[in-house]
């Protein structure tokens, strides 16, 4: 999986449906949280960053973690090209056990998770990272029925049931959880019918 993502992270911006999905959460998610000067952000599978780079001119630190060094390098390239100084990435594998080591005030992730085997423990590992009163925010697809990829080799989700989401969010010890629709993604399905595909933005919050 890490090498078609490798392989696609050149032209990963030049699709405008997902350009357009990515400014749809970034738009939930500051509807969420509050940004602010001093906060450190954690996007895990941050691809290219179009979901979280046009948070980093508003905080502290955003630090990109993924398991493709693909899209790492055009996520720091992106960054350098803007100007952004206080960008930094991890090439970090999270659904096989990598620990982090720092901590943070906000820990977002968009359309990630479906390509993770085992959500509940990475929930948790995200959920230690967080500083107390911290967020965690994640986007991803509602349940469907595996038409999203053309190709559905490295996915182990056809999408979330947001109830049950939700409760894994509880289950880690997270309050104040809350879901909204993040975006809706035209698109054509694996079996060449154009359809919606709608993405939740689930947010929760980690006891101060």
């Amino acid at each position: 999986m890490n090498n078609r993502f490798d392989k696609d992270a050149s032209s990963w911006d030049s699709k405008d449906y997902r350009t357009r999905m990515a400014e749809n959460v970034s738009f939930a998610i500051t509807n969420e949280v509050e940004l602010h000067p001093q906060m450190s952000v954690l996007d895990f599978g941050c691809g290219t960053g179009l979901v979280s780079l046009p948070f980093a001119p508003k905080v502290a630190k955003l630090t990109g973690v993924d398991t493709s060094a693909g899209m790492l390098d055009v996520f720091l390239e992106k960054a350098k090209s803007a100007g952004l100084t206080n960008v930094e990435s991890l090439n970090l594998d999270l659904g096989a056990g990598a620990a982090l080591s720092d901590t943070y005030d906000l820990v977002l992730s968009s359309m990630t998770f479906h390509h993770v085997k085992d959500i509940s423990a990475v929930i948790n590992t995200l959920v230690q990272a967080l500083n107390p009163g911290g967020m965690l925010c994640i986007a991803d697809l509602d349940s469907e029925f595996g038409l999203f990829h053309a190709d559905n080799t490295g996915v182990h989700h056809y999408g979330f049931d947001r109830d049950r989401m939700m409760e894994r969010f509880r289950n880690a010890g997270l309050t104040n959880v809350r879901a909204v629709t993040a975006a809706n993604m035209l698109r054509v399905g694996a079996d060449n019918v154009e359809r919606d595909f709608s993405i939740f933005l689930i947010t929760g919050e980690k006891h101060r």
